[in-house]
């Protein structure tokens, strides 16, 4: 393990042990039998150094970003809309309704249903930021995974969608800092250890 890593472990009624990283920390989640938190870190040493890496360049980038901070939920609303119906179009797909509403752990999902919710929080981001992640949402009604499918549906309309991905971690930041809200995003920081087959390979 890192000693430079610092973290914290938390004992929970959880199956698998758990990784999440909260504004630079790291916290193991572990089922409450679990004996050996020390050999799991060890385990899961490469996992934590790359997530640490992804962080600390995150912050960095984050001293040379600034947020918008005049666009109001109303200005918001009408630019998502207007991309959602052009992306729907330009994709031959189809989404239902859009909802918004301030999330704790994502920018926005799509629901089985072709729902779209999409974090207010988006208020605050570039528009070609925004535009990327009502992209991004909209491509998932043409395929739900993230495989090479839906890279290259979104590589097609956004060639510098992995500059965009790491934007998207470095304005969560930003957003959190100026909001005093240590959470961070589960889908790019957290995961369950016994699903970390490809990341740990």
């Amino acid at each position: 393990m890192d000693k430079e890593t610092e973290y914290t472990i938390a004992y929970r009624d959880v199956k698998h042990p758990r990784l999440e990283f909260k504004t630079g920390t790291l916290l193991l989640i572990l089922p409450k039998t679990h004996k050996n938190p020390k050999q799991t870190l060890e385990k899961y040493k490469k996992w934590i150094q790359r997530k640490q890496q992804t962080i600390n360049k995150a912050l960095q980038e984050a001293k040379t970003k600034t947020i918008n901070q005049t666009r109001t939920e109303k200005q918001l609303k009408a630019l998502v809309n207007t991309l959602a119906q052009n992306y729907q179009k330009e994709l031959d797909a189809h989404i239902n309704k859009v909802y918004f509403r301030k999330m704790k752990t994502k920018w926005a999902s799509h629901s089985r249903n072709n729902n779209l919710t999409v974090n207010t929080l988006l208020k605050y981001l570039p528009n070609d930021v925004i535009e990327y992640i009502i992209y991004h949402e909209i491509t998932h009604s043409l395929e739900r995974k993230h495989n090479e499918r839906f890279w290259r549906l979104i590589n097609k309309k956004f060639p510098d969608y992995e500059t965009k991905e790491k934007d998207l971690l470095t304005y969560w930041f930003i957003i959190q800092k100026t909001m005093n809200n240590p959470a961070q995003p589960s889908e790019v920081l957290n995961t369950n250890l016994n699903k970390l087959n490809e990341d740990t390979s």
